[in-house]
């Protein structure tokens, strides 16, 4: 493996703090030569020496609390410099940008008017020669915070042009409803970004391909067969196993008086559930597919330079970033390809599992020949690589959230501990089975749902013609976000939208199923998640179990101080890992 090949990189590098940034809480940062920022991607600096030495860094799930007297494992370090350390750094680096690019990108200043006048677009910031309004991004990394506070002053349909790129950002309901129920097909085609494209196999996977035949073929493929209720339910006994290794190893560091990186010990819980529902095993390289995964992350999460200019052939190659993406991809399609030798071998000698996972499920309909196109091996990788990221990430952040809400909480924590024992009883194990009937963790999870929605501007979208919208006019080829995140804490959708208040869904009829535009954390329309009962099962039992078996502290500090602050990449992680002291309530079953 080579994954560590991509950080050692990094040792000439500076830290820079903008708009989307790159830098993860205890990840080396994936160095882009050109630095990005606002769009320019920050690189944290680095604070592990074997990464420094040119080793892959360490995963283990608790090693940084167990290290630290338990004090300093709540100071929250991030692995980037503070914001404020380096505003002056942005501000001069963001003016050098702004001339370089003026400089060289001049030829660009034409494509400003090419579809007209402005007359007829929706509101918006002013709009620069070049660089349109990537400065009214400046000195906020993160993006659904900018875009949610512009949307103040000019509205919930609100257009920006970054760079090259027409982009139009809604923040309201009946926006919302407009862009995935009623001219959902107008805007079915995703926005790829170059590091997507290059790393998930161009368009042959089922998130980011583009609206048409394939897309559907593979999208029915994924709803019949792969993600079924029936599959889904094929995997409980998986989820069980994995929620109790969870639990098992959380006591283990309890009974030696450790405290608790939950953070990490979710990370790993997430791949485990969905490593064994895709290739029937946990993955062989679980260390290093961790650390790829969380790169690819980081450059998916914001633009780069590249996707704001796609015409420039310049900026690409000062960028380096379609390199170091190819080297990402090569790390992948190692692993992947390993996952899909197996299996075949597996099938060509007879030697078939009596329950077959997702990866089986692909190699029968390729030899099969059932789909009016060749299913080839990458078609096969890059599914497996949308179902790993999206499964696992999504259900980890939002666990992560969860946690993080009740323990600001604590009555809501009680209530929900209270329910989750009773339900259980006398009982050694909790299952799904008991998880049916705690209607109010359900609650919990879905106002946490609202707070923190895993992905806050969704994934981007695309209208490939012109386009009408409230009477305003779209050119083609205009990127779209929908702001789910400043949707959640609109005061007039929601009473008092920054509480954590689970009782408000009790007599509520707003649900998962994107009926509800108010309330989208799975999406809605043609492009809405597909694997929302898988995500809802895989956030549910291990939650219920963490409350049942635990108590839990905040070592050292109090409920009030507990730094609730985001990283943003495509999903918006805490950028402090979550440690936490657990006290044993019941005891953990042996087997």
């Amino acid at each position: 493996m080579h994954a560590e090949t991509l950080h050692t990189k990094a040792q000439s590098t500076t830290c820079v703090r903008g708009f989307f940034t790159l830098g993860d809480r205890n990840w080396e940062g994936f160095p882009l030569r050109s630095r990005e920022s606002p769009f320019f991607r920050a690189e944290p600096a680095i604070n592990n020496q074997n990464q420094i030495q040119g080793k892959a860094p360490s995963i283990d799930a608790d090693a940084a609390c167990r290290e630290l007297p338990a004090q300093d494992s709540l100071r929250q370090k991030p692995s980037i410099d503070a914001p404020g350390q380096n505003m002056m750094d942005i501000y001069i680096f963001s003016f050098l940008f702004s001339f370089l690019l003026l400089l060289f990108l001049a030829p660009f200043f034409l494509k400003l008017n090419e579809h007209g006048s402005d007359a007829r677009l929706p509101p918006g910031p002013r709009k620069l020669p070049v660089i349109g309004s990537l400065h009214h991004l400046l000195g906020n990394p993160l993006p659904h915070h900018a875009l949610a506070a512009l949307a103040k002053q000019y509205g919930p349909v609100m257009h920006l042009k970054l760079g090259e790129i027409s982009t139009l950002v809604v923040s309201s309901p009946a926006a919302a409803s407009e862009i995935m129920k009623t001219q959902d097909i107008s805007f079915a085609h995703r926005a790829m970004p170059l590091a997507t494209k290059i790393v998930g196999y161009g368009e042959k996977g089922i998130v980011m391909s583009s609206y048409g035949p394939y897309w559907r073929e593979v999208r029915k493929v994924c709803i019949l067969e792969l993600l079924s209720g029936k599959r889904v339910h094929s995997f409980r006994p998986i989820r069980e196993q994995e929620a109790l290794n969870l639990v098992r190893s959380i006591a283990s560091l309890s009974d030696a008086g450790s405290i608790v990186n939950l953070s990490k010990k979710l990370l790993q819980l997430g791949n485990d559930i969905v490593a064994r529902a895709i290739n029937g095993s946990k993955c062989t390289y679980q260390k290093e597919f961790l650390q790829l995964m969380t790169i690819g992350l980081q450059a998916a999460g914001g633009f780069s330079l590249v996707d704001l200019f796609p015409s420039s052939s310049l900026v690409r190659l000062l960028s380096g970033l379609a390199l170091d993406m190819h080297k990402l991809h090569e790390e992948f399609d190692m692993i992947l390809g390993s996952i899909i030798h197996e299996h075949k071998q597996r099938r060509a000698s007879n030697n078939k599992q009596e329950e077959m996972d997702m990866v089986d499920v692909m190699l029968q309909i390729q030899d099969d020949g059932s789909l009016p196109f060749p299913l080839t091996d990458d078609s096969i990788k890059a599914i497996m690589l949308d179902l790993f990221i999206a499964g696992s990430e999504t259900s980890a952040t939002t666990l992560e959230w969860a946690m993080s809400e009740l323990m600001r909480n604590p009555a809501v924590m009680k209530r929900a501990q209270r329910e989750v024992r009773e339900a259980v009883g006398a009982k050694e194990k909790v299952t799904e089975e008991d998880v049916n009937n705690m209607s109010y963790l359900k609650l919990v999870v879905k106002e946490n749902f609202r707070l923190h929605p895993p992905a806050p501007l969704l994934l981007p979208r695309e209208c490939r013609e012109n386009t009408e919208i409230f009477g305003y006019q779209l050119p083609a080829m205009t990127r779209v976000f929908v702001n789910v995140w400043a949707m959640g804490r609109d005061p007039q959708l929601w009473e008092d939208p920054q509480e954590f208040k689970p009782e408000r869904f009790k007599e509520s009829t707003v649900d998962f199923k994107g009926r509800n535009f108010e309330f989208l954390p799975f999406g809605a329309g043609r492009r809405m998640c597909p694997g929302m009962a898988s995500g809802l099962a895989n956030v549910q039992l291990p939650l219920a179990c963490m409350l049942y078996y635990f108590d839990w502290e905040l070592p050292g500090t109090s409920k009030d101080e507990l730094n609730m602050d985001e990283t943003f990449m495509l999903t918006t992680r805490r950028r402090f890992d979550l440690c936490l002291r657990a006290l044993p309530r019941f005891p953990c079953p042996s087997s």
